[in-house]
């Protein structure tokens, strides 16, 4: 059964330790990630952004893909399925499919559309029993084509989208998306303390989560973030194990190029990964 993410957040963010959003792209990724999650103990956040929901032929068969494999495997850790970096309208199919959890990325829009948007948003989410997620201040790197610097936001505009009722806020703190670039400067944890003094008890999300240090990492935990996303780096192990698989020849010995075994080195690279990331969050045996 999928949960909201709300009352793991709030538990972790009481308790100074984050809950893992690992984006999911496929039955290996939900699979490995949900394993992982099942074996630590531990609460977890399957993300879904548009594009992998495209992907997958749509939101409606990720939800059902995603609660029938809970019951399949005897998940009996909360699990939240979450809309990542959602448009206004993916939000409403989100909704309409049986996710448990959406975000709504308003910061492209002026602030005050933002907020509009938001606030409706929020009446529809408390009605059904799902968290909500927006942001502000934008988020650098590749995001659907878009690149950007790690911008920091306003925390004034935090304030005022996180007082509508809203779950979880993801603020930029000079985070990007995807791999970070050898100049970057690091997170601004004095944005990320004048945001948590104005937002006290709302959990703060950390977006793009791969390849930031582990002491920025647990600095950025005490400091009141809860919910951290991971992407990127179960891409690459991903690639990685299944590029040695390859180069081995091995999917050229006996039955190698059935699908069950050219993916399995990559499945286990993934689990090894969420593994890493759930002891660097401080979220095992939290379930």
């Amino acid at each position: 059964m999928l949960v909201s993410a709300k009352e793991m957040l709030e538990k972790a963010k009481a308790g100074h330790y984050a809950v893992g959003q690992f984006n999911i792209n496929n039955l290996e990724w939900t699979k490995s990630i949900l394993q992982t999650a099942q074996e630590m103990n531990s609460p977890v956040i399957l993300g879904v952004s548009e594009g992998a929901g495209k992907y997958m032929t749509g939101f409606k068969t990720v939800a059902a893909m995603v609660k029938a494999m809970i019951e399949e495997m005897n998940i009996t850790v909360p699990v939240a399925l979450h809309l990542d970096h959602g448009t206004y309208e993916g939000c409403y199919k989100c909704i309409e499919a049986g996710f448990s959890s959406i975000m709504f990325d308003g910061s492209h829009y002026p602030i005050d559309e933002n907020v509009a948007k938001t606030k409706e948003l929020v009446a529809v989410c408390k009605e059904k029993g799902l968290s909500l997620e927006a942001e502000v201040g934008s988020i650098g790197g590749e995001e659907d084509g878009v690149v950007g610097m790690g911008e920091c936001a306003d925390p004034q505009e935090c304030k005022m989208i996180a007082d509508l009722g809203i779950d979880m806020l993801a603020a930029g703190i000079g985070n990007i998306h995807g791999k970070y670039p050898a100049n970057w400067q690091g997170l601004s944890f004095e944005t990320l303390d004048a945001i948590q003094q104005l937002t006290g008890a709302m959990p703060l999300v950390l977006h793009g989560g791969t390849g930031i240090p582990a002491d920025m990492i647990k600095k950025a935990i005490d400091l009141g973030v809860s919910k951290i996303n991971v992407n990127t780096e179960c891409q690459l192990a991903f690639a990685e194990a299944t590029r040695e698989y390859i180069e081995a020849g091995k999917d050229q010995q006996g039955k190698g190029y059935d699908p069950r075994k050219l993916l399995a080195p990559g499945a286990e690279a993934i689990k090894a990964t969420v593994k890493e990331k759930i002891e660097l969050f401080g979220s095992a045996n939290k379930a």
